[in-house]
């Protein structure tokens, strides 16, 4: 297939999920481009913007499975993971898979759940695979995490640890609709009769899996590397930084700069690719100091600067 036609599958796959989810283009955008660089998401925001709503449209317009943890206080590993149950006639234990096993897993307010239970994920995010009284057992691909978390100034959150955030290839917001989107929100559920459309299937998993292997074949020239590690080197140099983005903040924006370039239907990345998505794959990788936090510096605003002081490459 040309990159044309893997243009237009991206596409197709946003305009379906457009029908359930009003006025988020640029959102929806971001959240393909992060599932085809096979990346784990974290969408922070307040409740009621769609975000779970989010989630399951694009396991539905992907052709992939979908199963959804609701993370209370009380929820314990096995819950997310499996367990194993004994069987009687046969005399043995078998193991019962927990809803981790699935394509699109969503977390669903991920900070309610206490840190011990945030952490059962974290071999299956990094490493694809479950280990459980010393079995290993493999996920099926693809496996992606999507996330929500409510403000952490919400009454009984628990905020993620950073080595946990550091997971998550992004993080980012819904944010509020314009007043012509909720009109527009309002107009199509008084057509439906019902409060959300059923979202089709655009493409098959397999199909999934051959679009995730393509942007691996994304041209990166060797400028844009330098570009790319140059970004991540201003994070941990910024005075009101505390502690900068990891390398594996460089790898998701190398990442993820593949997979923006190949929605816009090319085979290779140009500086604006990595701009666009600086943002969401840095912002939560960098802890500012007290002084700056306290006068309400946010890390997106951190970013910004980076991005418009730092030259770009010439392509």
């Amino acid at each position: 297939m040309g990159m044309d036609e893997y243009k237009k599958m991206v596409d197709d796959i946003i305009g379906e999920v457009r029908k359930a989810v009003i006025g988020k283009d640029d959102v929806l955008k971001r959240v393909m481009v992060t599932i085809i660089a096979k990346g784990h998401i974290l969408i922070e925001d307040y409740p009621g913007l769609a975000k779970t709503l989010m989630a399951r449209s694009f396991s539905n317009a992907l052709g992939c499975n979908f199963k959804r943890i609701q993370f209370t206080p009380d929820l314990l590993p096995m819950d997310i993971l499996g367990s194993f149950i004994f069987n009687r006639e046969r005399m043995d234990f078998r193991f019962l898979e927990g809803p981790i096993f699935t394509n699109i897993l969503l977390a669903d307010e991920i900070n309610r759940a206490p840190p011990k239970t945030q952490s059962a994920l974290l071999e299956a995010m990094q490493e694809y695979q479950v280990t459980l009284e010393g079995e290993t057992r493999k996920l099926e691909m693809p496996f992606i995490v999507i996330a929500t978390q409510n403000p952490i100034e919400f009454e009984g959150t628990y905020p993620l640890p950073e080595a946990q955030l550091d997971r998550f290839l992004v993080r980012i917001s819904v944010g509020y609709p314009s007043r012509e989107a909720e009109v527009a929100m309002l107009e199509s559920r008084k057509k439906l009769n019902m409060d959300y459309l059923q979202v089709n299937n655009v493409i098959t998993k397999d199909k999934l899996l051959e679009i995730q292997d393509n942007a691996e074949k994304i041209h990166v020239d060797s400028s844009i590397e330098e570009y790319i590690v140059e970004l991540v080197t201003r994070t941990r140099k910024n005075e009101q930084v505390e502690v900068g983005s990891s390398p594996r903040g460089t790898l998701a924006l190398f990442k993820l700069s593949r997979a923006m370039a190949l929605a816009n239907g090319r085979d290779f990345v140009i500086p604006d690719d990595v701009k666009s998505v600086a943002k969401m794959a840095l912002s939560h990788r960098i802890i500012l100091k007290p002084e700056p936090w306290i006068r309400g510096v946010k890390p997106e605003d951190i970013i910004e600067k980076i991005l418009s002081s730092t030259p770009v490459p010439k392509i």
